[in-house]
């Protein structure tokens, strides 16, 4: 694998790492308003893990990375957000598997095998009120900025925009999966964890990206 595809799946990779950690108190606070509150938590202690990890991850390629990140994720982070985010993980890693360059189409690739992955695992859609909801239409967008010939700075910007309206936009919901939806109609009103962390995880590598670049 190229030296500057590996750095750029790495340079994601630390900063989903670097925020779940950061942002743990923020995260369980969202999740606790119709939740049980351990998303927080949970993602942060499984995140440590990887940064623990971070030296001894094989990195032959990217779908060997991710699978070893993933494998991580899903044996330390609880609940149902360890399957989901090592899902998508491990998923974003096939989608490009044998693969030694990267581009910012390979990454819209991964993003939707990722989506998709969640999709399964967590027997969800967009509407469903969880990070779907962002990271859909952020990938979206992502890949309407590279077809427009956008630099990669412009187009993260722009995904990023996407994922917080929509994050923001979950507040319409009304939760159809997880241990929100036992709220109901409770759950309108305030935004979905998952997917606001999703727009924080954006707005986080936006510096890292362009100092990375």
């Amino acid at each position: 694998m190229t030296d500057q595809s590996i750095a750029n799946v790495e340079t994601v990779v630390r900063s989903i790492a670097e925020s779940a950690i950061a942002r743990e108190v923020e995260f369980g606070d969202l999740d606790a308003v119709v939740g049980d509150g351990d998303f927080g938590y949970s993602l942060a202690r499984g995140f440590e893990k990887v940064i623990a990890e971070w030296d001894d991850y094989d990195r032959t390629d990217a779908s060997t990375f991710l699978a070893k990140v993933a494998l991580t994720v899903t044996s330390r982070i609880g609940g149902t957000s360890g399957p989901i985010w090592g899902t998508a993980l491990l998923r974003a890693g096939m989608a490009v598997k044998g693969k030694q360059s990267l581009d910012g189409e390979d990454a819209v690739e991964m993003l939707r095998a990722a989506a998709e992955g969640i999709k399964t695992r967590g027997n969800s859609d967009v509407g469903d009120k969880t990070l779907l909801d962002a990271l859909v239409p952020a990938t979206d967008a992502l890949s309407e900025a590279l077809a427009k010939d956008a630099p990669g700075s412009e187009a993260l910007t722009t995904m990023a925009a996407a994922a917080r309206t929509a994050a923001d936009a979950t507040s319409q919901l009304e939760a159809r999966r997880g241990r929100a939806s036992y709220s109901g109609e409770r759950s309108i009103g305030s935004p979905d964890a998952g997917a606001v962390a999703i727009a924080l995880m954006l707005e986080d590598l936006l510096p890292r990206w362009n100092s990375h670049t």
